[in-house]
């Protein structure tokens, strides 16, 4: 089976107008942090960073991250599971990870749980690597965090 062809989603920062969309791309995404309404407007007043990727006019895509002393985390990232493996992904995190490099951020840190396959493959790709272990960080089934990281410097 051939994998879908690569897509160049147009990046820009999330706005308050995003929110529905993006929300609507969390539910389908169980694996993903479920954020509130609340928390994505926090989002789109600058509080944190984040990103959507347009495709065809529709948002297809979300990243949230914040700068944390000399650290960037990355919070939260989904894509539409229609448009997962055409790129969208690795076009949102490159613009987090340049985002990082503007501020000198020095390393780029995010959990991900443990059963997570597809989302560690994906960071993996990105030379990220496990760098340690939180336990039972996640709920709703209760699991550890892999601890990812990626040196920016």
């Amino acid at each position: 089976m051939n994998s879908p062809p690569h897509i160049c989603p147009n990046i820009r920062r999330l706005e308050h107008r995003d929110i529905d969309a993006v929300l609507s791309i969390q539910s389908a995404s169980p694996e993903t942090a479920q954020w509130t309404l609340w928390d994505y407007n926090r989002v789109a007043d600058s509080e944190m960073a984040g990103w959507v990727a347009e495709g065809n006019g529709n948002v297809i895509g979300f990243l949230v991250a914040r700068e944390v002393v000399n650290d960037l985390e990355i919070l939260n990232l989904a894509v539409a599971p229609n448009e997962r493996r055409r790129g969208v992904g690795a076009a949102m995190l490159q613009s987090a990870l340049d985002w990082g490099k503007g501020l000198h951020a020095e390393q780029v840190l995010l959990e991900v749980r443990e059963s997570n396959r597809a989302a560690r493959q994906f960071y993996e790709r990105h030379h990220f690597q496990v760098t340690g272990r939180r336990v039972n960080y996640y709920t709703a089934p209760a699991e550890d965090g892999l601890v990812l990281s990626l040196r920016l410097s």
